[in-house]
């Protein structure tokens, strides 16, 4: 743990590897706050558009996010985003959304300004004055374990095989694994990953960084593998 006795766990993973579900479920059972950092990229381009910028023009999008009046909501039970006092978490998931955020997200400008603001939030949780009294949080997204929270207590990469990663999205955003389904989801999930890549390694394992494969496993079988890796931690630590 942290000076402070907060718990820091860094999750990153591919698009469809379950980061987000399950780094919200583990924060709820250890009873931490949790930080969806992909969803701060989401709220930037939305609030990009909103504000009829030109996602190509970077440098007026990295003075836009500066700008940024963002809030977020770090209870694991109900998260929240907002963007100049507007709930955004619904629309920010939005198809449309999701085939323009990697212009925002391999923004460098924009990746430091955000990055600033994520380790400011990690580190307001490790305080007592943090939504989860000081016990710490958990934080997902692409670079967390390598840029954003290297000194992070734990740090796993989540992943997946490219079949299962496909299968989730489709069944996350159509409701179907059937096979059109599937491909119209495929364009969504490799091209993003493939941008943001260029920017962030995140499909491959740092040193210390602990992988963990949830290809075959459903959603509860993937949380108890990564209380697993923090359970180990917490008894080497002791």
């Amino acid at each position: 743990m942290h000076a402070s006795g907060a718990l820091v766990v860094a999750i990153d993973g591919p698009s469809g590897s379950g980061k987000s579900s399950v780094s919200r479920e583990v924060a709820r059972r250890l009873r931490l706050a949790y930080l969806d950092t992909g969803a701060m990229y989401r709220a930037a381009a939305w609030w990009c558009l909103h504000q009829g910028l030109e996602l190509a023009d970077r440098s007026a999008v990295a003075e836009a996010v500066r700008a940024m009046p963002l809030r977020m909501v770090l209870d694991p039970a109900a998260p929240a985003i907002e963007v100049g006092g507007h709930p955004v978490a619904e629309e920010i998931r939005s198809t449309g959304i999701s085939s323009v955020v990697s212009a925002v997200a391999t923004n460098l400008e924009v990746r430091a300004e955000l990055g600033r603001r994520q380790r400011e939030l990690i580190e307001a949780e490790c305080q007592p004055g943090g939504l989860s009294g000081g016990r710490g949080v958990v934080a997902e997204g692409r670079d967390i374990t390598t840029v954003i929270a290297p000194d992070a207590d734990v740090r796993i990469l989540l992943t997946a095989s490219e079949e299962a990663r496909l299968a989730r999205r489709a069944l996350d955003v159509h409701g179907s694994v059937d096979q059109a389904s599937v491909e119209a989801t495929r364009d969504q999930v490799l091209r993003r990953d493939a941008q943001d890549s260029t920017v962030v390694e995140f499909r491959t394992a740092a040193a210390g960084v602990v992988t963990v494969d949830s290809s075959a496993l459903d959603l509860e079988q993937t949380v108890l593998a990564v209380l697993k890796v923090v359970k180990a931690w917490q008894a080497r630590t002791r």
